[in-house]
């Protein structure tokens, strides 16, 4: 808000100047113009008295002179009148043997007068619209920047309950709203995630209760064993029997714990509907084109038709940005494209890359979760990308799969058409 107040400050010095520097110029080129209509009509006269005589002279014919008087031999230079004058402007001249004087009056130039006043009003027109250009940014846009310019701050300290007040400005209305919307979901994640680590909390509580009950009766069981307090072999057996048993009541709770930890892991939301695949192509292509280019790598799309296609657009692109990342972080950096074909009631999205270093005995754990191949090399990365694509899928009722194509690799999703 500072610099903008300086540059309201630097606006109204920029004009102020330039108002006082042009009405300078223009009076000052008007003064040199001002004398020259009443020069014009004095020679004038001068030269119709030389020629046709002081009676031949009619003053209506000259908007500038007012008199014009002969100076008499008698008086001389005496005639302080002659000379002197009244409160008038006039000239003197000598024609035709004569003294004459010639009152005139300067001709208001209201030529020069429009100028100056045209290109005043021009000047302060133009100051209005710009101050009024800054004053509208200033309350519609700085201003409303202002209230949410910490808002990003402290969402990332984790203070969601930040406030973000109703903002009508078509600037900023869509970002608060974005903002606003992101804060929800990360208060909603937060509460999610206290809810989880209750559960787990609980269910460590509670199975540690369960297993506590079998753990002791196998070490009863064990013990006996190792004393010997058992004097037939049936007995025996039917303490390893037993503990058999116990183990395998043991190990139901730790398939319960497995299960339960997948589940929470694969709670992934998806709000299926419909979008057209030229949305989904067109943020592909926007998003990667400049940074594939940078990075020096042939990226093309194939031609395609335009279709309805059934999942959720937000989904659908991060599944396509996911196999996009892994062609450019696993590829040779030759070339990457998107192959665009229909197959029954499906329309297939293939990215495939040049530099295919997959094991073809690797292909069916590509989708398995926290998996990584043998390709890897240094890059770094969690083994769950391809992971989550297929869950995306399947719960947008497509598929994916990939193949080894030669020196390709290749990746396809299948979304079902509408």
């Amino acid at each position: 808000m500072k610099r903008l107040n300086q540059a309201f400050v630097f606006v109204i010095i920029l004009f102020v100047t330039l108002i006082v520097g042009a009405n300078y110029f223009l009076m000052s080129n008007t003064s040199h113009e001002d004398s020259r209509p009443y020069r014009v009509e004095i020679n004038r006269i001068h030269n119709e008295i030389e020629h046709k005589g002081i009676g031949s002279i009619n003053l209506d014919n000259y908007s500038c002179i007012s008199n014009i008087t002969v100076l008499d031999d008698q008086d001389g230079f005496t005639n302080t009148a002659f000379f002197e004058g009244k409160d008038s402007d006039y000239v003197i001249r000598w024609i035709a043997g004569s003294f004459y004087r010639i009152d005139y009056k300067p001709q208001d130039n209201h030529y020069n007068k429009a100028i100056h006043l045209g290109v005043n009003i021009v000047i302060g027109f133009i100051f209005i619209i710009v101050m009024g250009f800054l004053i509208y940014i200033k309350h519609k846009i700085i201003k409303p920047f202002h209230l949410i310019q910490d808002v990003p701050y402290e969402l990332s300290k984790g203070n969601l309950s930040v406030g973000l007040k109703e903002n009508r400005s078509r600037y900023f209305g869509k970002f608060v709203w974005g903002l606003d919307l992101l804060r929800e979901k990360l208060e909603e994640q937060k509460q999610k995630d206290l809810d989880l680590q209750k559960e787990k909390k609980t269910l460590v509580l509670s199975l540690s209760h369960d297993i506590k009950t079998p753990l002791s009766a196998i070490k009863l069981y064990s013990k006996a064993l190792i004393k010997n307090l058992y004097d037939s072999q049936d007995k025996r057996t039917e303490a390893a029997q037993n503990i058999n048993k116990l183990a395998d009541e043991i190990e139901g709770y730790v398939s319960d714990i497995i299960k339960t930890s997948r589940e929470d892991f694969l709670n992934m939301e998806v709000t299926n509907g419909e979008f057209y695949i030229d949305d989904l192509i067109n943020k592909t292509n926007a998003y990667y084109t400049e940074k594939l280019d940078l990075k020096k790598i042939e990226f093309h799309i194939e031609k395609y038709n335009n279709c309805l296609l059934q999942g959720e657009l937000d989904r659908a692109i991060e599944v396509v940005q996911n196999i996009m990342e892994n062609a450019i972080k696993y590829g040779d950096g030759r070339k990457i494209y998107i192959r665009i074909k229909d197959e029954e009631d499906c329309r297939l999205i293939t990215v495939a890359n040049t530099g295919c270093s997959l094991l073809e005995n690797e292909l069916p754990y590509l989708f398995n979760s926290f998996w990584r191949g043998s390709n890897i090399g240094n890059n770094g990365g969690s083994g769950l990308g391809l992971y989550i694509c297929r869950q995306l899928m399947l719960k947008m009722h497509g598929d994916i799969y990939a193949e080894c194509k030669g020196e390709e690799m290749q990746v396809t999703a299948v979304f079902r058409k509408l």
